[in-house]
């Protein structure tokens, strides 16, 4: 099993994941290699809660430019993570 801060890379702070906050889904990146019940383990021994749905996503690069040179995004994978009702993640709140 991987260690839960090798799967759990960031917490993503969008105005879109601010929104899904109040329905209780928080959004982090992950490792990409990562899968549902890996992140789902991960986020229950990191913060102390219940999972209750692991959604993810592979957001796909982007190209981008500097001047004359070309160059693309990164790619990266997010999980959209629902926890049981009255569970929070503290992290989040300050």
């Amino acid at each position: 099993m991987k260690d839960p801060r090798e799967v759990i890379i960031r917490p993503v702070i969008t105005e879109h994941s601010y929104d899904m906050m109040e329905k209780n889904t928080y959004t982090f990146e992950v490792a990409k290699d990562s899968n549902k019940v890996e992140i789902r383990q991960a986020v229950e021994a990191i913060f102390n809660v219940k999972v209750v749905r692991v959604n993810t996503i592979n957001v796909k690069s982007k190209p981008k430019r500097v001047r004359y040179q070309l160059g693309r995004t990164r790619t990266w994978k997010k999980a959209m993570v629902t926890l049981q009702q009255g569970d929070t993640i503290e992290l989040f709140n300050a």
